[in-house]
Order: structure tokens, then C-alpha cells, then sequence
């Protein structure tokens, strides 16, 4: 996936902004290139799982990406305290995102570190990430 370096620095501020509890937002582009982040709220507010609020989602994926002439790529969630590694609860959750590359920011280390992941079928795999 091609990503602007901006875009994962929004990312990154999300993440720190919502602590200590896991951030949550959407990405629209077109094909493996992203060009916007859309913030959404946590649902849950807690700091090891996270669901994107309904009206956010809703907002987001029938308005503000249409509107860009955007389609969804990525959905992006923090690790205030672990990996951007895909935990269990996040696999079972990929079920509802398929084809959606899922970008994980963890704050665990000194400095952010976000990875991308595909999703499916229980197993995750590693999205290269090519910072534009």
C-alpha cells in the first residue's frame, strides 16, 4: 500500500490523542494508494479493544469518502501497549473488513510504529507499506 508520510503522522496523533485508549478511523483512496484519513470514536473507550462508533462509520463510508470520490482501503486502530501486530480479537474481527488492509499503530516503544496487515481466513500477513 502507497501512503503519504502525513497520513501515517495523523495516524500517529489519533493514536496519541485518544490514550489511553485504542484509537479507530478509516482510510478511503483508490486501489493500494491512500489519500485521506477519517478519525472516528472508539465505541468501547478502552485501552485493549476498540469498535469504530456506528454513526462515525456510517458518516464516513456513505458521505465523506463517496463525496471524495474515495473507496475504503484501509481501516487503521492503535496498540497503546502492545505490537502493531493483529492480537486474536482483531482477527476475529477481520471478518467484518474483507479485502480491507488493516494498518496497526503501536505506542508500546519509544517511538510510534504503524504496520499494515492482511487479514483473512484467521491468518494475517504482513502489507508492505511504501511511505510517500
Amino acid at each position: 500500500m502507497r501512503i503519504p508520510a502525513a497520513l501515517l503522522e495523523e495516524i500517529v496523533a489519533h493514536a496519541r490523542e485518544d490514550l489511553p485508549n485504542e484509537c479507530c478511523g478509516l482510510v478511503g483512496g483508490m486501489g493500494d494508494e491512500a489519500k485521506s484519513v477519517y478519525r472516528t470514536r472508539n465505541a468501547f473507550a478502552d485501552p485493549m479493544r476498540f469498535n469504530i462508533h456506528p454513526s462515525d462509520l456510517f458518516r464516513v463510508l456513505e458521505r465523506e469518502i463517496p463525496a471524495a470520490g474515495e473507496e475504503l482501503v484501509a481501516m487503521y486502530h492503535s496498540h497503546p501497549v502492545s505490537p502493531a501486530e493483529p492480537s486474536q480479537t482483531d482477527i476475529n474481527l477481520s471478518d467484518n473488513w474483507p479485502g480491507t488492509v488493516w494498518l496497526i499503530c503501536s505506542l508500546a516503544g519509544d517511538e510510534a510504529v504503524v504496520r499494515g496487515w492482511s487479514i483473512s481466513d484467521g491468518a494475517a500477513s504482513e502489507v508492505e507499506l511504501a511511505v510517500l
